[in-house]
């Protein structure tokens, strides 16, 4: 060896790789002069560039070179290593020389690598470096180098692997970056060869794309695995405080600089999320044709490293590749994916065919997968929880009262597919989270309806949680790859923007229903003193639910959510397939007990008559508790149904009470609650169910109304204006105002304000046109305010509307109330009875009807809805 022509190598090539390509010609030239073999070794590691910084790093850079400009010297080892006969040198590297041997005992070619001497003399080294090439020989996958034997023979240590024929991938990228679909198949092997290590407890530890080859078959082959070096936390300080003349040197550093995770910077152990990063490296690198992360000097490439965020890739590059790069590339080794099988997940989403369409490959393959994922929806919330609570019970609980978590929001989970149709997915996934979290009653949890108008939002996490009252943030993700599910999450100290603890989960959805009871019995164990008893048994013992059932429930949830004509009946759809899928499933009848009621309910809908829409809700919520006696959502909707149709005080209370013993966090329990208090006439307790509703759920319009619907049905008008004029500025523009401004409207006529009355509730009628309700209350305003034409003209309105939709004639009845004609609106009201209409339990609190009061007919009408007489 001739250390000057190493050192002078070196230089040429370091030189020329800082300039421009178009301008490496000319440089040549003139740096290699007449030395027509010098120019051709540098131009030769110039074309290898992943394969020359690791034989640069060794002062065998003349064999390097020649072996890649194919011009092999001879072995030094001379022509046989114990059993192996050397046929040929293949390479050089920090960890050895690797040769093409044959095995005589076997009869098959090897690559036989022989580790350096000055490892070879060191026991401790050469231990630990055979002891895990002996692990990693223990590795069988098709995209793992096989490792045949680990010996020593003649004074050499030796590795012999079996010989990858092709070409490696760094000498495929000088060509340029790669197709996104190569890229996926490239990656899914890389992350699937990965992912098999990690499983046995073996992490590769110097993953790049020279380490990486690819065969003729379009496989890929990773090499070295367990051989990467280990270094003292010194050498690894000195990396990113002085300058290199190469990015890698020998004994250096752990692995190659630009494929090191910021934590292996930082002198921490390399582990299997250390792997996750340099796979992002690759994948970035597959992708534009560049590193993430570059430098001129070993530490200026650390900085970048340690600090920097890569260019985004290019917009070729599909964005649900790009999202799982990034994630692979996140600083922090908690916010990227724990282990490669969640890397393995993630790219199986968008493998060829699904990558250029950013969809499945075809629309049937994507309703079986998304049926098949749903059912891991709950367990995969239940292993996130049992993480969270097993973790972190002395944060939530601890005597330390400026650490204690009293409070927390789960914000929208983001849906990283790529897809906008699994919204529903990432959707339902929360609202699942949500209702566990809610069971546990030492910790308030805020509702679904608060916390999603925070999806998609950059706002930062202390200005949420303020926006929300809460100590503390749970956010998260989730993405859906094939037969495999990851969800993401975090939880962090909302007072002080600390992170307190994040992990990532990825499940097989062909083992869920095995997984199942486990999770239920983990979490019970780690919260059992703060889990209301009966939901730890209700987990431990859920039945297994059909995968094609549960997403189905979860679609008709969504669809429920927005309470349209149209989406209410897409919600029916769905909930009938999940029955008919499974006829035990007890919350897809829950679901279409409520869609019923909100179909025949007077302010949501109003679709169908309450003797078309509640003898089916009501069917529908017997059959679910018939099948779970245990559903908080099941008893609160036959509590609805009980209250607004069936006039039975009696039963409304004994199953609003059931669902609240069961749920004391079920927000919506809450808020029905306390309207049927107000209509029993049981003032004080029903303010008490509307703040705790309003409590769970702070930012949800229609939860800030009910407390001024309360106010006003209370006769405290001052404070139900003041209430009302609050959710209004809430969300000023959205439909979600109507029902406020109807409200507030109706609080300005008790006050005689009918100018700021007539303007409150045309702007609700303009809002809700198809609402009977607003129409006849602004008929009444009208006659209140002497304009008997105007009255009588929506009186004609609301005939006409009933001719296409269900019209409530209690509505008319408030009309001819403000008229004064009693005959027409009793007679309106006797019909409303007849209809079952839902709106006449609050005839002993409606201000709208006191001129009947005095009637007698009034107080029959009292009795045959079962009010309190007055």
């Amino acid at each position: 060896m001739n250390p000057d022509r190493s050192q002078q190598i070196s230089q040429i090539y370091h030189a020329a790789l800082a300039r421009d390509e178009r301008q490496r010609p000319g440089f040549l030239h003139d740096a290699c002069a007449d030395d027509e073999a010098l120019r051709r070794e540098v131009e030769s590691l110039l074309r290898h560039q992943g394969d020359a910084e690791a034989f640069l790093a060794t002062p065998a850079v003349e064999v390097a070179a020649k072996v890649l400009a194919g011009a092999s010297g001879p072995s030094p080892l001379g022509e046989q290593l114990g059993s192996y006969k050397i046929l040929s040198l293949l390479g050089a590297g920090g960890m050895g020389e690797v040769y093409r041997a044959h095995d005589a005992k076997l009869g098959r070619d090897v690559a036989l690598k022989v580790l350096p001497r000055e490892l070879a003399d060191d026991p401790e080294w050469r231990t630990r470096l055979l002891r895990e090439a002996r692990a990693a020989a223990s590795l069988n996958h098709p995209n793992i180098c096989t490792i045949h034997e680990v010996g020593e023979a003649d004074g050499h240590a030796y590795i012999a692997m079996e010989v990858v024929e092709g070409q490696p991938l760094s000498g495929r990228l000088a060509a340029g970056p790669l197709p996104p679909e190569e890229i996926v198949r490239y990656g899914l092997q890389l992350a699937d060869a990965l992912a098999h290590a990690h499983d046995r407890g073996v992490v590769h530890r110097d993953l790049k794309s020279a380490n990486v080859m690819v065969t003729p078959e379009g496989r890929v082959k990773v090499l070295d695995f367990g051989l990467a070096r280990r270094v003292s936390g010194e050498e690894l300080a000195e990396v990113t405080t002085r300058a290199h003349a190469s990015l890698s040197q020998a004994g250096a550093i752990l692995g190659t600089l630009p494929y090191m995770a910021p934590e292996q910077l930082r002198a921490q152990p390399a582990d299997a999320r250390s792997d996750v990063w340099a796979l992002g490296v690759v994948l970035y690198e597959m992708a534009a044709g560049v590193r993430p992360f570059e430098g001129q000097t070993g530490f200026e490439l650390s900085s970048a490293i340690l600090h920097e965020t890569p260019s985004p890739l290019p917009s070729r590059v599909p964005a649900p590749l790009q999202v799982v790069t990034s994630r692979c590339l996140e600083k922090e080794p908690a916010r990227r994916y724990q282990r490669a099988s969640e890397v393995r997940a993630a790219l199986e989403a968008i493998q060829p065919g699904a990558v250029a369409r950013t969809t499945w490959r075809d629309k049937l393959d994507r309703r079986r997968r998304l049926m098949l994922a749903g059912t891991s929806l709950a367990l995969v919330v239940l292993v996130v929880l049992a993480a969270y609570f097993g973790q972190l019970r002395t944060r939530l609980w601890s005597g330390a009262s400026a650490s204690r978590i009293e409070s927390l929001a789960v914000l929208p989970l983001e849906n990283l597919s790529g897809d906008a149709e699994q919204e529903y997915f990432a959707d339902g996934m929360t609202e699942t989270l949500i209702t566990y979290l809610a069971q546990i009653s030492t910790v308030r949890v805020i509702s679904r309806t608060s916390v999603i108008r925070f999806k998609s939002s950059h706002q930062p996490l202390p200005e949420i949680a303020r926006a929300l009252g809460v100590d503390a943030i749970v956010e998260g993700s989730v993405l859906r790859a094939g037969d495999r599910v990851r969800i993401s999450a975090q939880l962090i100290d909302a007072r002080t923007d600390r992170h307190l603890w994040a992990r990532s989960f990825d499940r097989d959805l062909r083992d869920v229903l095995v997984l199942q009871s486990e999770v239920a019995q983990t979490i019970a164990g780690e919260i059992e003193t703060r889990v209301e008893r009966g939901a730890q048994e209700r987990t431990i013992t859920a039945r297994p639910v059909d995968s094609q059932a549960h997403d189905a429930y979860l679609r008709g949830r969504y669809f429920w959510n927005k309470r349209t004509e149209v989406d209410l009946k897409l919600a029916i759809d769905y909930f009938e397939q999940a029955i008919a899928r499974d006829p035990g499933y007890a919350l897809a009848y829950a679901g279409l007990a409520d869609t019923y009621e909100s179909l025949g309910f007077s302010f949501d809908a109003a679709v169908l008559s309450p003797r078309e829409a509640m003898p089916r809700a009501r069917a529908a919520a017997l059959k679910a508790l018939e099948l779970d006696d245990a559903s908080a959502e099941a008893h609160t909707s036959l509590a609805f149904e009980a209250f607004l149709y069936e006039w039975d005080p009696t039963a409304a209370e004994q199953h609003f009470r059931r669902a609240l013993e069961l749920n004391p966090q079920y927000a919506n329990a809450h808020h029905w609650y306390s309207h049927y208090l107000m209509a029993r006439g049981r003032i004080d307790e029903s303010l008490a169910e509307s703040r705790r509703a309003l409590e769970l759920d702070p930012l949800n319009v229609l939860s800030s109304t009910h407390l001024g619907w309360h106010y006003l049905y209370a006769r405290e008008y001052n404070l139900a204006i003041q209430t009302l004029r609050r959710a209004i500025e809430m969300d000023p523009s959205s439909p979600s105002s109507a029902l406020p401004r109807r409200f507030l409207g109706f609080a300005y006529q008790q006050k005689g304000l009918i100018g700021e009355a007539l303007a409150e509730m045309e702007k609700a009628l303009e809002i809700r046109k198809e609402s009977a309700e607003i129409l006849g209350e602004l008929g009444h305003m009208y006659a209140a305010a002497g304009r008997p034409d105007r009255a009588r003209r929506i009186l004609q309105d609301l005939e006409g509307k009933s001719k296409t939709h269900y019209t409530s004639p209690y509505f008319a009845a408030i009309v001819y109330a403000g008229l004064g004609d009693r005959d027409r609106a009793f007679a309106s009201l006797d019909r409303a009875v007849v209809d079952r209409s839902d709106v006449l339990v609050y005839l002993g609190v409606e201000p709208r009807l006191d001129s009947l009061r005095s009637d007698p007919r009034f107080q029959a009408l009292l009795r045959q809805v079962n009010l309190p007489g007055q």
